[in-house]
């Protein structure tokens, strides 16, 4: 194959890589649409809920006790896939410098994060998380799962959930408590204490439950917020490098399919005048 030949067909390959960096950019931008429905359902959801937490332990805050050997589960955040930057390497990064070194276990979802901290000791269990907003609730469910069985098996030594996560305001990484649940900082506006239908200890261990469930929810959401729109960055900034790579190929392809025009020329005059010569000649002898 010749040199036009090989650069018609890496042309060909760059055009299909092209139309599929624009899918996968496409999709991304798809994704965050529907990311920010979700997210203003759910912090809406999360608020009222963090409302009602506020007023319930501003009267019946002797109930909230803490064990004395506390034991932190961090929950980190990553993605699943990639073509998203630093995405994963921030997160790590972020771990070596500010996890504590003791006292600390970790949860890692998304297998982004499973490459970077197999070897971590710290690791207590990894999860395969979303590709997109819609398989949430399946990572959300297994998370769970996961945590049940590391309260069940040590339930006086876990005492503080964290999520570490990046947040889609701000789009930076955030590092959220999720539980215990914040005690009231100001005096409760209401003279009398909330009516309830169960026993307090009921309440608080379903209001607890319930806020997890939305809190992760809302840090789901926003985590593949932020991973949409630096996929989208990643995309824009490769298919611009692939343009330009195209439109360089392009001009090679060109010259070379120019100059072999011109050498067919050449070889089609040169023919002809060695055609007239021999005519020429031959005419001359008769």
């Amino acid at each position: 194959m010749g040199k036009q030949g090989e650069l018609k067909e890496r042309l060909a390959t760059l055009d299909e890589i092209g139309g599929i960096m624009n899918a996968m950019k496409n999709l991304a931008l798809l994704e965050t649409h529907k990311l920010a429905v979700f997210l203003d359902t759910q912090r809406r959801a999360v608020t009222s809920i963090e409302a009602a937490a506020q007023d319930f332990l501003g009267f019946y805050s002797h109930i909230y006790s803490l064990p004395d050997a506390l034991q932190q589960i961090w929950i980190v955040i990553g993605s699943e896939r990639g073509f998203c930057g630093d995405f994963n390497d921030a997160l790590v990064q972020y771990l070596n410098v500010s996890a504590p070194k003791e006292g600390t276990l970790l949860l890692a979802v998304g297998s982004g994060l499973e490459t970077k901290l197999h070897q971590v000791a710290r690791i207590a269990a990894f999860v395969k998380s979303h590709s997109v907003v819609e398989e949430v609730q399946a990572t959300l469910l297994h998370l769970v799962e996961v945590l049940n069985k590391m309260q069940q098996l040590e339930p006086e030594r876990i005492a503080c959930i964290k999520a570490l996560y990046y947040d889609d305001e701000s789009g930076q990484i955030m590092l959220r408590q999720l539980l215990p649940l914040a005690a009231p900082k100001l005096k409760s506006a209401y003279a009398h204490p909330p009516l309830l239908n169960l026993e307090p200890e009921q309440v608080l261990s379903h209001l607890t439950d319930q806020y997890l469930y939305a809190a992760l929810h809302e840090v789901f959401y926003s985590s593949l917020m932020v991973e949409n729109h630096m996929r989208l960055e990643h995309m824009n900034r490769a298919i611009h490098r692939l343009e330009k790579d195209v439109a360089g190929l392009r001009l090679r392809y060109n010259r070379l399919r120019q100059e072999e025009i011109i050498e067919e020329i050449e070889i089609i005059m040169l023919s002809a005048e060695a055609l007239i010569a021999t005519d020429k000649s031959g005419s001359k002898i008769t």
